[in-house]
Order: structure tokens, then sequence, then C-alpha cells
């Protein structure tokens, strides 16, 4: 590949290990900032030499190698906040005893049926300066008071809470997921028990803030319909918190879910549209410059609106690039604009890279650029219609195949409709743009004439009623397909091979690109192989039930009552698990009093509260809250472990818990501390 040619690429490839190096890995600091010493000196030593010599040498690029390594390796410790010395998570009291925290509101989260959620940033703690971001969860009350401000100033009285991993296995780690955006921690309060500054802090985060909701209160006065505005919010501003989860499905299922995130195809509108409105200013010297300033203060506007998320960064940074080159009169090469924008992106946030759209982003870009041109020279129609539906097909095949696997690898199904959902929704989405961008200035001045607005709620209507037509089509939706880091691998590299091959046919080329098919094969086997050899006891947590599963390879044998059996294929936990281990359910048993697994004799007591004196079981598992004296039945039984699932009420496993801890014996609750496995 041509791509990995350039000395950025290297570059970028090199800065981007370092970033992972540090991530996983998580080295001492001091280690990391020696060896970015000694890089750098290595760097110097083979420059000059190179210098004096007049030669290329193999050291120089090495150097330039190792210090992009180390450059990045310290990019992620400078901007992880874990690592800094007044971060609250090294103020380990407030994890276990109530502080009093001044904090910032920053954003607003997606409220839950309990919560308003926000993610807020710490400046005090019982009058001490710490830092950090962490979720904000105020309880909802009666009174339906309205939300906090982006910018109000709290005191609040409470404990930290650590990201949790999840409660059930190969379910998304949502803990994760956060300390990926930096945050480590959530607060939990009442909205009677805060004290709210009178005077917000005004930052840029405040304004933008303003703006966005004055735009929304405009549109609301002016009669747009509820529904519709929150997907108008979601398309022009990138704010998605109030669209309904049925809609969010909807768009799920469509293949279209893209849209509602504002990305790359959004940005490029707004360029288009700016350039369109610049027209009338020559192409002089000065005229470029004043161009090129709006054009970048627009596309930089844009950003802070819609709360400069990873897939707008990215696509503001590539677009200024380009109008950096349109501006210079040079041709742009895309693949340099992809790779600057990459770096200078992770150079300010690393943690980006972790970032789910972020990669998708990239891919479905790389790809289209890519593989766009060789699918759309199979054909060239003599239409301008046809050329235009022709390219919207070959676009959407181009980043559809590019982001096949990682979208398999991370949601575990595939829309088999996208096609026909590009082609419905792309012309209309031109309309929606152009109309919505006029809209949203027009509101944010003040005015939202029903000359523009109605025609801009009937568009976003109809865009809804197409993609609820096409998602209605629910057996052309492929479900819960497994995949795992290596067949995640091989498959990228089997379709750049086969690509590589189209390109330009030779035997070498195809050679590899059939070995590369072999190597999906290879991880197949070898996955299956692994999974056979593996035999695990699993007691699930699921609220007011009890479900359990005793799985040899990819066989799984399902205890449970009736009712879970019957809607054991609709149970989101069970399917994750099945999936997560390429497996499937081939037998249902009721739940029974005394189980076996491995020669562990485990005594199931249910409600009923009925078990035999002599039972003498390994593992005593407690169900739908049996009246029992536990203490009494300790010490008949004698068992290794107390394990309660989440069908028992949670008074009664502070009991359970006590009269475990003074007989030392293990206490296992799933509500606090998730499933339990026996290997």
């Amino acid at each position: 590949m041509k791509v990995l040619q350039f000395p950025l690429a290297r570059i970028t490839v090199s800065f981007i290990l370092g970033i992972l190096a540090v991530f996983y890995l998580k080295p001492n600091p001091i280690l990391v900032f020696g060896l970015l010493s000694i890089a750098f000196l290595f760097f110097a030593i083979s420059y000059f030499l190179q210098k004096k010599t007049f030669e290329k040498t193999i050291y120089f690029g090495i150097a330039t190698y190792f210090v992009s390594f180390f450059i990045g390796a310290a990019t992620q410790i400078t901007h992880t906040d874990a690592y800094q010395k007044n971060h609250y998570t090294h103020n380990y009291v407030a994890f276990h005893k109530p502080q009093t925290f001044s904090i910032t509101i920053r954003e607003k989260l997606k409220n839950t049926n309990f919560n308003d959620r926000y993610i807020a940033l710490i400046n005090q703690i019982n009058d001490e300066k710490y830092t950090g971001r962490i979720i904000l969860n105020i309880s909802k009350d009666s009174l339906n008071l309205p939300s906090l401000e982006v910018g109000s100033t709290l005191r609040v009285k409470g404990i930290l809470y650590k990201n949790k991993s999840p409660n059930n296995p190969n379910q998304f780690d949502y803990g994760a997921y956060l300390q990926n955006k930096q945050i480590y921690a959530q607060l939990y309060s009442d909205r009677e028990k805060l004290e709210v500054s009178l005077k917000p802090k005004e930052d840029i985060w405040y304004y933008t803030s303003k703006l966005r909701t004055s735009i929304i209160h405009n549109l609301e006065k002016s009669g747009f319909s509820k529904t519709e505005l929150n997907v108008a919010v979601a398309l022009i501003m990138g704010q998605r918190q109030d669209i309904s989860p049925e809609i969010i499905q909807d768009y799920q299922y469509a293949g279209a879910i893209h849209i509602l995130s504002v990305s790359g195809l959004h940005i490029g509108f707004v360029f288009l549209f700016v350039s369109f409105l610049l027209k009338p200013i020559p192409n002089t010297k000065k005229g470029a410059l004043i161009k090129l300033l709006i054009t970048l203060l627009s596309l930089s506007s844009f950003a802070i609106i819609a709360g400069l998320a990873p897939s707008v960064v990215r696509s503001v940074t590539m677009f200024s690039f380009v109008a950096i080159g349109y501006s210079l009169r040079r041709s742009v090469n895309i693949y340099h604009t992809l790779l600057v924008s990459i770096l200078l992106i992770l150079l300010f946030q690393p943690s980006f890279l972790f970032d789910v759209g972020f990669q998708l982003s990239y891919i479905a870009l790389f790809f289209i650029i890519w593989f766009q041109p060789i699918v759309s020279a199979i054909w060239n129609p003599k239409s301008k219609v046809l050329k235009y539906f022709w390219g919207i097909l070959t676009v959407s095949f181009a980043a559809q195949l590019g982001t096949l696997p990682l979208s398999i690898y991370y949601f575990h199904q595939f829309p088999g409709l996208f096609f026909l959902t590009n082609l419905a929704i792309i012309p209309l989405l031109n309309f929606i743009m152009i109309l919505g961008l006029l809209v949203m200035i027009l509101a944010s001045l003040g005015y939202a004439p029903l000359l523009f607005t109605k025609p801009f709620e009937y568009s976003i209507y109809c865009l809804n009623k197409i993609v609820n037509f096409i998602a209605s089509f629910e057996q052309f939706i492929i479900k819960d397909i497994p995949l795992n880091i290596y067949l995640l691998i091989s498959s990228y590299l089997a379709v750049i091979a086969i690509i590589v091959y189209f390109k330009n046919p030779n035997f070498k080329k195809l050679t590899i690109a059939l070995i590369a098919i072999i190597g999906i094969h290879l991880a197949f086997m070898t996955t299956q192989w692994n999974i056979k050899k593996q035999q695990e006891w699993l007691v699930f947590n699921i609220l007011k039930n009890t479900l359990i599963t005793e799985r040899y390879g990819n066989n799984v044998t399902l205890y449970a009552n009736d009712s879970v059996q019957k809607t054991s294929s609709k149970n989101t936990i069970l399917q994750s698990y099945l999936v997560g281990n390429f497996s499937s359910v081939n037998a249902k048993e009721k739940l029974k009093n005394v189980l076996y697994y491995k020669g562990t004799k485990i005594l199931v007591i249910d409600s009923f509260a009925v078990y035999p004196k002599n039972a003498n079981p390994d593992v005593l598992l407690l169900t739908q809250s049996p009246k029992i004296n536990l203490e009494r039945m300790l010490a008949i039984l004698k068992p290794k472990i107390v394990i309660a699932d989440a069908s028992n009420q949670k008074t009664i496993q502070k009991y359970w818990k006590a009269s475990c801890e003074k007989q030392k014996i293990p206490f296992h609750a799933t509500a606090e501390k998730g499933f339990y496995i026996l290997n």
C-alpha cells in the first residue's frame, strides 16, 4: 500500500503505538519521560551524523520512529487526569466518607428514569483544590424543576462511587467507557440538598450551551414538533440526549444511526455552504485570506456548538486543512490531510483514539478515499441522475465494507438494508442540512419564520417515516454475530489484501490475498478450539429472577423457571453471554435444589426454604428471599461459600452478609459484586 510509504504514516503509527503502550501497560511516568529524553538524544546524534555525511541512514529513520513512539506515550500520560497529583482519585477519603464538593456543570447527559445526569468538573473537596471530571446524578423530584444550566457552580455533600465493572459477563463495560473519557467516579444527590451559586461560570461552554438553548427555545415558540425538533438538534448540533429510544432503535436498524452524530458528512455540508456564501469575494491574495479566516472560524464555531464531540473535531480538523490547502492554491493530498488531522487530534486528546465513533469515522473515510474510486470505475452511467445515485451507492458500499468488521465487533449486528437507506435518505439529507443550517442561524438571531421552519420540520418528519419503514423489516437485520479481536484483525487483513489485489492484479498479490483468507479460517478454528476446552458454571445478576448456565465448550444448559426460559431468546443479558462465547443454548432445565458441577455440590434454596439437613454442600445459593435463620443453617450445612443472587431483597442480604462474616464464610451478593463463576 502506497499510503504506508509516506513517512508521515509511519510516524503516525509509531505515535499511536506509544499511546496504546501507556494505556495498556501503565508504565511509570518517570521511566517514559526518561526514555523520551534518550530517544531525543539518539535522534539528534543520528540527524547530525546524516547531515555531516549527506547520506540517508537507517539510524535516522529508526530514531524518528522511536521519538514518535515516546512522544505518543508522553502525550497519553500528560493528558490522563489520574496521573495529576491534585486529581480527586488520590483523595481516598472521598470514596468512603461524605465530603463537601464544589463542582461546575460542564455538559447535560441523557436522563434516566430516576436521575438527571450531568458531566461535572470538581473544583474543591472540603475547601482543598482538586480537579477531574465526574458524573453527577440528581434524583428527580415531583416538582419537575428545570434542568441545571451548563456553567452552574454547586456545593454538594456526598460520597464518590468508582465506576463499576459490568454485573454480567460480555456486557458493555460502561465503567471503561467513562474512564476513556477521563471520568472515574459518580456522585449522587437530591435536588433540595444542592447549593447553587447565583453566578455561573461564564466560559465558552456556558455561552455555547446558552446559544443552543436559545435556538431550541425559539424553534419551540414557532410550534416546531417536539419529536422532529429532537432529531433536528441531533442532525445539526449533535445533541441527541432527548431523542426517544424508539427513534434511536429505528435509525440503528435502518443503518442510519451515523447521521444522528455530527461527522464528516455534516461538516462537509457546512464547508460547502460557507464556500458557496463566500463565492462573491474575489480570489485575490487578500480575498483568499478573508475566505480562509471566515471558513476556519465558521467550522470552529460549528464544532464548539456541537459540543466538540470526537467525530466533529476530527471532521473540522480535516476540512480546515483542506481549506488551507485550497487557500494556498496547492493540491491537497487527502491521505496527508487525514494523517495530520489524526496526529493533531491525538496530540491534544489522545483518549479520542479509544472512542468508537472516532475509529469508525476514520476507517470509513479511509475506505471511501481508497476503495470507492475502484468500485465507481466499474460503471460510468451517462445520465446525471444515475451517476448521482451510483455515487451514493459506491460511497455507501466503501464505507460499509470498511466499518463492517469493527461494527460487528462492537455491536454484533448488521443492517442488511443499509443500501436502500442511503439511497432514500441522502438526497433528502442534502435538503435538510442546507435548510437546517439556515433555520438554526435565524433561530440564533431570534427569528424562526414559518416559511423555513415548517418545510424543515416536515422534511425531518419524512426522514423519520422513511427510516421507520425500512427499520420495520427486522428480518433483514442480522443480530448476535460473534466476533473477537483475532477475527477482527484477520478480517481487515483479508479485506485490505483483496482490495490491493483487485487494484493491480498479479500472482504475488493473489497469493497474499488467499493467505489472508486462510488466516480468517485459522482465527475461527483457533477460537473454536479454545472455546471447546472451556467449562464454567455461572450465576447471573438479573433483578427479581434467577438464571444459571452451565457451559461445556459452545453448548450451554440453562437453569431457570418457566417464565425466564420462555423469554430466554429475548434476554439481552443471556444473549450477550452466548454471543461473547460463540455459544448457544442446547438444553433448558428447571431449577433444582441440588446441582453438581465438576465434583462441586451446589445447594439451591428458594422461597420455600426446604433443604435436606445432611446436604453438606460446597456452595450455598440463596434465591427468592427465603425466610431462614442463616446462622443456624451455616452451622449445620457448613458451606465453603454463600451466594445470593439479585432475586433476593437487599435488606435481607445485609443480614446474610453479617451472618457469613460472623462465621468467616465468604459471601458473594451478585447485586454488589456481579456474576459468580465456577471454572
